[in-house]
């Protein structure tokens, strides 16, 4: 994402999640509950340090996930909802663990007792500079992955799947859920939302030739489709204004 491009208008905020990133990394709760909830209460906390009263709210993957449940504890802090490729939505299928490959299953009981970027952090930094940058963010103490992995169940999903709890944001806050075609998460639970949440605005977008990473994969297309949602935001506070 070119956050240059988009901040030509207005204040665009990139944030790193509670003990991810240059985040500070305090201990978070075991409980996935609790864990969830903090994380959220960080945004707020957040929001209402930068003294933001309303605002176009963004989430990519595990940031999907908590931006919608920030939608259902603050909504009235939510001007739109994007949520891009997020995890944590379907939930878990019945018959999963048998049909996952017997060596999938080998190899996620060797790395279970890790967190998922102990690897990086024992491989040391890297030449690259992009690299490098994200060794030293997540060299730290791994709270935030620690955390994550508490709210996960059977390899990638959680434990309270958002697509149980996405009816209840309130009705007047429009949702964008952007998707890559080639993304390993499906858009099936996008669609399942708006239809869940029939007679709201739910918007699916499906940019082509992108993965997971939709924003590094298609930035292009990924920066229209986010431009176009604020500028309609826009619009719509100027209208309320006058």
């Amino acid at each position: 994402m070119n956050i240059d491009a988009l901040a030509k208008e207005r204040s665009v905020y990139a944030l790193d999640v509670l003990g991810f990133g240059r985040s500070s990394r305090p201990e978070l709760s075991a409980d996935s509950e609790e864990a969830e909830e903090q994380f959220v209460d960080s945004i707020e906390q957040w929001r209402h340090q930068i003294g933001l009263d309303k605002f176009v709210l963004l989430g990519h993957s595990f940031g999907g996930f908590l931006a919608s449940s920030y939608a259902l504890k603050h909504p009235s802090r939510v001007q739109h909802l994007v949520l891009v490729d997020s995890w944590g939505f379907p939930e878990k299928p019945q018959d999963f663990e048998l049909n996952v490959p017997v060596w999938v299953r080998l190899i996620a009981a060797v790395i279970r007792p890790f967190n998922p970027l102990a690897g990086l952090r024992a491989a040391g930094p890297w030449d690259d500079t992009i690299f490098n940058y994200i060794y030293h963010c997540n060299a730290q103490t791994p709270s935030g992955e620690t955390a994550f992995k508490k709210m996960t169940e059977s390899y990638i999903f959680a434990k309270s799947p958002m697509i149980h709890r996405i009816g209840g944001v309130d009705k007047n806050i429009p949702m964008t859920m952007i998707h890559g075609s080639q993304s390993w998460i499906g858009s099936s639970s996008s669609y399942e939302t708006k239809y869940l949440r029939s007679g709201c605005y739910v918007d699916v977008q499906v940019i082509p030739e992108a993965g997971h990473h939709v924003y590094a994969d298609q930035p292009d297309a990924f920066n229209l489709v986010v431009d176009e949602i604020c500028q309609k935001e826009d619009e719509m506070i100027d209208v309320d204004v006058n």
